[in-house]
């Protein structure tokens, strides 16, 4: 602890220099000598606007416009938008132009470099990253033949490497606690590598021969993935647990653990607040105390010695990681154990074909190819299990987030391994966990919490963003915008059990409304797409084009009607075209009147307080009154009080991110509605929110907070 505060201390105050620091608050305009860190990685696109790719790296000099000089070795971060930047390499050196711009903080990162210009590169990258990348776009050219989500699949299995990964495939390994194995973390090393022990044992090798092996294998896998700061730590990671294995003394390598856990965070301190590295390290601990015993046991029960292996591994992975993964999601998976322990059979041929295609491309094309097919197959197994994993019906059980969630999920853990050493806590144990199944279960089937019975339209909680649903019948529902993540409003149509639209409504194209599109269009039957006559900005529109492909998309009138099943559609704004608002995109926002099984319900997009005054303007009275309306743009202080006293809502939901930078939703808004009799309801505070209706009348179910950034 002395020697890491020690070293965090000293990186500290360098990171906080004051030539630095200078030109950080003085947002100057710089020339800087970078060695790139880690991958480019694209964290924006879109049509109509520039991608930007967030760089790692770190600085050797810092050159003002006034020719000053600063030699500082200090962590940036550099966001650019030239594509010259993707090409980018680990180890690479480069001189870059930009300006300085201060760091959220937190870490050892100094500054943060916006760049508009392209990098001039100073010598070739090292030549072990130009062999990683030969061998990566081998493997990637070898897999264009499968299909798209085991052809995705393979190079994240292999090489972590989920460019071309879809994102319904990524939804589903997320929610059954899969994600692990598209990432290069040590347990992928320890499979990997693992089939090399494997075949050692099977040729009778020794254990000193065993390691040998092992560490040949090692070495090649990260010079595939590219050794790259987490693949380094990885790598250390399994090659501790894979000792152990091969040399049959799993309680001589926890001092290694110790020691390697202490080197690591001497060498760079922000290991210590990583939760990656914490899974980690818990995995290989897992494997270390765990796994040989759990192993053992299923040989002494006539288990074949591969497959007591391949099951005891991810079992102790997943059980020693669980108390760190239900701290950060606020969940505990009922499913990742089950499903990791189905797929683990099927990991082992997948990542050791993959990895063989790779070596094998720059020599033999069509040969990696076969061997990407044959890897295909095991690779299916993985997206099926992924699939039905991710809708099983109480798949995951909520659970107190943070630290205390997590001690209390490590506390209940330990006991339970101590406990279940007794035959007789065993058994009562098993009992107990098969009765709660069994009974809880079908209750959970037949009854389930969410969606609530009778309910008329659902505000799913989307983070900064609005998506809606209306209750068409039994499995389908109008969706009224999609927010800004395919995977927040897929999960939230799972949840109340939507598998077809038969419309689709587009109040307007920013990127809050229309960013998860796809995620509607997911494993759905689209009927048809409603989408506003003001195209502007042009990315959300080509978004959702692109997303809709053959669907039928189309605009229509102020007047226009729709009906399907219980829901009554009328289309009542904009009366006409604006121009020359605060925020014309918002002020052409498609406002609809729904009627759901008697209630009327006021979609209002983001319409702004030109467009609301239009509506009173074109509306007689009356017209504008609802039992729920939608508040116009997350509750923004861009509201026309006269509006908001002509709808004169019982119930009034607000869709809004948590802790947005928006300020919304806004108090006197929120106080005019209280006032007005409304019940307010908040995505960022409620969760999803569903309006019912039954023989007492109207009542509002929430289904509770949950933050999306942690998904």
């Amino acid at each position: 602890m002395v020697c890491g505060a020690s070293v965090t201390a000293a990186r500290v105050a360098v990171r906080d220099a004051t030539p630095v620091r200078a030109l950080v608050e003085e947002r100057a305009t710089v020339t800087v000598d970078l060695v790139v860190r880690d991958d480019p990685r694209l964290v924006r696109s879109g049509s109509g606007r520039p991608a930007t790719f967030l760089v790692a790296a770190e600085s050797t000099r810092i050159t003002g416009l006034d020719g000053d000089r600063v030699e500082a070795r200090v962590r940036m971060l550099v966001l650019a938008t030239d594509p010259a930047w993707r090409a980018l390499l680990p180890g690479q050196r480069l001189t870059a132009e930009g300006r300085l711009a201060a760091p959220r903080g937190g870490d050892l990162t100094a500054a943060v470099l916006w760049s508009t210009r392209a990098p001039v590169p100073h010598g070739s990258p090292p030549g072990l990253q130009r062999a990683a990348g030969t061998l990566r776009a081998g493997l990637q050219e070898a897999c264009e033949p499968l299909p798209d989500e085991r052809g995705g699949l393979l190079p994240g299995l292999v090489v972590g490497d989920t460019s071309q990964l879809p994102d319904s495939v990524r939804e589903d390994f997320l929610d059954t606690g899969m994600t692990h194995l598209t990432a290069v973390s040590g347990s992928n090393v320890a499979i990997v590598v693992g089939a090399v022990l494997l075949l050692a044992r099977w040729g009778r090798a020794g254990p000193w021969l065993a390691a040998g092996l092992c560490v040949v294998a090692l070495v090649g896998f990260v010079i595939l993935v590219r050794p790259s700061p987490s693949v380094v730590r990885a790598a250390a990671m399994g090659a501790i647990g894979l000792a152990a294995l091969a040399v049959g003394r799993p309680r001589a390598a926890l001092p290694a653990l110790a020691a390697a856990v202490t080197v690591l965070v001497l060498v760079d301190p922000e290991l210590a607040g990583d939760f990656g590295f914490a899974l980690s390290v818990l995995a290989t601990g897992g494997l270390l105390l765990l796994a040989p015993r759990w192993r053992d046991a299923l040989r002494r029960r006539w288990v074949p010695v591969g497959v007591a292996e391949a099951l005891a591994v991810p079992a102790a992975a997943q059980v020693a990681c669980a108390p760190v993964v239900a701290g950060i999601s606020g969940t505990v998976s009922l499913v990742a154990v089950p499903a990791n322990l189905l797929v683990a059979p099927a990991i082992a041929p997948a990542t050791v074909l993959g990895v063989v295609a790779a070596v094998l491309s720059p020599l033999w094309s069509t040969g990696a190819e076969f061997l990407a097919w044959l890897a295909s197959w095991p690779a299916w197994w993985l997206v099926t299990v992924a699939h039905y994993g991710a809708r099983a019906p109480a798949g995951a059980l909520p659970w107190p987030a943070g630290v205390g969630g997590a001690l209390l999920l490590a506390g209940l853990t330990l006991a339970l391994l101590v406990a279940v050493r007794r035959r007789v806590v065993r058994r009562l144990v098993a009992v107990t966990a098969v009765a709660a199944v069994l009974g809880a279960l079908p209750v959970r089937l037949v009854a389930a919490g969410w969606p609530p019975a009778g309910w008329v339209v659902v505000a799913c909680a989307v983070g900064q963003g609005d998506a809606l649903v209306l209750s068409a019948g039994p499995g389908r529902g109008v969706v009224v915008d999609a927010g800004a993540e395919p995977g927040l409003v897929d999960r939230c149509l799972r949840r109340i059990g939507v598998r077809e639209v038969p419309l689709l409504v587009i109040s307007h194209f920013h990127h809050d409304h229309v960013g998860g599109v796809a995620g509607v269009f997911r494993g759905r039957r689209v009927t048809a797409v409603l989408a506003p006559s003001w195209s502007e900005p042009a990315f959300g529109r080509d978004l959702v084009q692109v997303a809709a492909g053959s669907t039928e998309m189309f605009s229509a009138p102020a007047g226009w009607g729709y009906r399907a099943g219980a829901v009554e559609l009328t289309l009542i704004g904009p009366p006409a075209p604006m121009r020359g608002t605060r925020s014309d995109p918002n002020n052409n926002s498609l406002v609809l009147l729904a009627t759901v099984n008697g209630v009327r319900i006021l979609l209002t997009g983001d319409a702004e307080i030109e467009e609301q005054q239009a509506l009173l303007d074109h509306t007689p009275d009356g017209g504008l009154r609802a039992h729920v309306v939608k508040v116009a743009h997350h509750g923004s202080a861009y509201q026309d009080p006269a509006f908001l006293d002509a709808v004169r809502p019982l119930v009034a939901v607000v869709p809004v991110g948590q802790e947005n930078t928006y300020g919304h939703p806004d108090a006197s808004v929120l106080d005019r509605l209280a006032r007005g009799g409304a019940r307010i309801l908040r995505t960022d505070l409620d969760g999803d929110v569903a309006v019912v209706t039954g023989p007492s009348g109207l009542a509002v179910v929430t289904r509770g907070a949950e933050d999306p950034t942690r998904r």
